[in-house]
């Protein structure tokens, strides 16, 4: 995308921003290299520290506990606070339009074509990346999806992997203001596919999280938050609505459009005003159907135009990769 200035990762590791091949040392060189960006040796050495190697040639990271657990701990201390809610049993919010067919009633685009902000639900959520890494808080958004474990989250490649694994990732799902009602969860496993950890190639702009809880052993996030659908090969053009969590507020905001092809690998979504911190957020159908999370070509987007890989048969063999134990 074309940068905002307060970023849309859609922030710093969009893309076409911090993306590069090989291990980190290689990422930490080139990103000196790219003076413009303007990052410092103090934010070089926390993007270091965040980031690991794992497995680029198969494009997945086994996170160390005690690390995640740290992560967990940090963004509790001081970031954001617990306030338990009941568990929906699935029930999770449906937009009040319930598992109808936007196709034929219960939709319509938003007016102006704006985003705007929305109520928090349970199953969207900010991805959270505390230390000294150069990110905000909060830097990009992501959605629960429904699983045989109960336990994966979707979002951008490029929220997960730029110049190595990030390490210091934190979920909380059905975030506002300052509150993670449903808990805050790390990760146990990421999966990108290889092609994204070899050149950040935009038609592969996708990872799935498996998470856990630290403190909560056995529960699963689905049973708290219920989850979304995710539908492979989905026919477009498509009553469409896109949530994310821009980098600098603490509540989502959301755009209706119709979603269209942006040739074989890509659908778009024209909506203005949708900043950085969204990548990741998914993109609706029929209240609870994932077709995309916000992302690919250039980096997710621009001011006026939203992106997402299309759905194929690539991100379904990454999907059944990251659910396989």
């Amino acid at each position: 995308m074309v940068s905002r200035v307060h970023g849309r990762s859609r922030g710093r590791e969009r893309g076409r921003g911090r993306g590069v091949r090989g291990s980190v040392l290689v990422g930490l060189l080139c990103t000196l290299a790219l003076a413009g960006l303007g990052y410092t040796a103090w934010e070089l050495r926390g993007i270091a520290a965040n980031r690991a190697d794992g497995d680029p040639a198969r494009g997945t990271y086994q996170q160390d506990p005690e690390r995640a657990d740290k992560t967990a701990a940090a963004v509790l201390d001081g970031i954001v606070r617990e306030a338990p809610e009941p568990p929906t049993d699935g029930k999770a919010f449906t937009d009040g339009a319930g598992p109808v067919n936007w196709r034929t009633a219960g939709w319509r685009p938003s007016d102006p074509l704006e985003a705007r902000p929305a109520p928090a639900e349970p199953a969207i959520g900010a991805l959270f990346s505390p230390g000294s890494d150069g990110d905000p808080d909060h830097h990009c958004s992501a959605v629960v999806v429904h699983s045989p474990g109960g336990d994966l989250i979707a979002t951008a490649a490029h929220c997960a992997y730029g110049g190595g694994f990030r390490t210091n990732l934190a979920f909380a799902p059905g975030y506002r203001d300052g509150v993670a009602p449903y808990g805050v969860w790390v990760p146990t496993r990421i999966d990108v596919d290889p092609r994204w950890t070899e050149d950040q190639d935009p038609d592969h702009d996708i990872a799935f999280l498996r998470l856990r809880r630290p403190g909560y052993p056995g529960q699963r996030l689905e049973d708290v938050t219920g989850a979304e659908t995710i539908a492979f090969r989905p026919r477009l053009p498509a009553p469409a609505r896109l949530v994310g969590y821009p980098n600098f507020s603490e509540q989502p905001l959301e755009c209706r459009n119709t979603a269209v092809a942006a040739g074989p690998t890509q659908l778009r979504l024209d909506c203005a005003d949708v900043p950085n911190g969204t990548s990741g957020g998914p993109v609706l159908t029929d209240g609870r159907t994932l077709i995309g999370v916000i992302g690919g070509r250039d980096g997710g987007g621009d001011d006026r135009t939203s992106y997402s890989i299309y759905f194929g048969d690539d991100t379904k063999t990454l999907y059944e990769r990251s659910t396989t134990p």
